[in-house]
């Protein structure tokens, strides 16, 4: 009988586990918002962002700027990449505040913008992407470099963003870029916005 309790608790235990995971993933998953005509995003993209972001800008299509707040980046590169393709074919503009912290993908998600705001305060993280290797151990012709290349170039009219994030810190770690970086690189269609 203890055993078959002790098992019950334990199997309790891990379903609560499990449920508070599914949970957790759930609330950090992209969130769009409208206000005004600037649509707040919030949260990691993930395989199911696409679509959620193809129905929102169905209901909104006069929204007119991404703001991104809080973004750790991107459980799918692939699914990043194509959200950025539809900002930039929609004409849509992105914009940092100052309290905005984006990561990873979420700054390639930023590059799409037609106009590209930041206000002074705002951190943007880059690291080398890791899939079945990282990005730094494949060599420039390789093709896995191939579609963050293409979309690099697209976006910001040369690939040498997307070499420098590769090098600029290793997949498990994450390097805050500075102003001068993100001039350097062409990240901004307009100077550093200030109080």
């Amino acid at each position: 009988m203890q055993r078959r309790l002790a098992f019950l608790g334990f199997s309790l235990a891990l379903a609560a586990a499990v449920a508070g995971g599914l949970m957790i993933r759930q609330a950090q998953a992209a969130s769009f918002e409208l206000r005004g005509q600037d649509i707040l995003v919030n949260g990691t993209v993930n395989d199911k962002s696409l679509r959620r972001f193809r129905a929102f800008m169905a209901k909104h299509p006069d929204a007119q700027r991404l703001v991104l707040m809080d973004m750790p980046g991107s459980d799918d590169d692939e699914t990043n990449l194509k959200i950025g393709h539809m900002v930039r074919d929609l004409g849509l503009d992105t914009h940092v505040t100052a309290r905005s912290e984006i990561f990873s993908g979420a700054v390639e998600l930023f590059l799409a913008g037609s106009e590209r705001t930041m206000e002074a305060g705002a951190v943007l993280g880059v690291h080398a992407w890791e899939g079945d290797g990282t990005a730094d151990e494949y060599p420039r012709w390789h093709p896995e470099h191939a579609p963050y290349v293409a979309y690099t170039t697209r976006m910001l009219g040369s690939a040498e963003f997307y070499w420098f994030t590769v090098h600029a810190a290793p997949a498990s770690g994450m390097h805050v870029m500075t102003e001068a970086e993100i001039e350097r690189y062409g990240l901004l269609t307009q100077p550093v916005l200030r109080d």
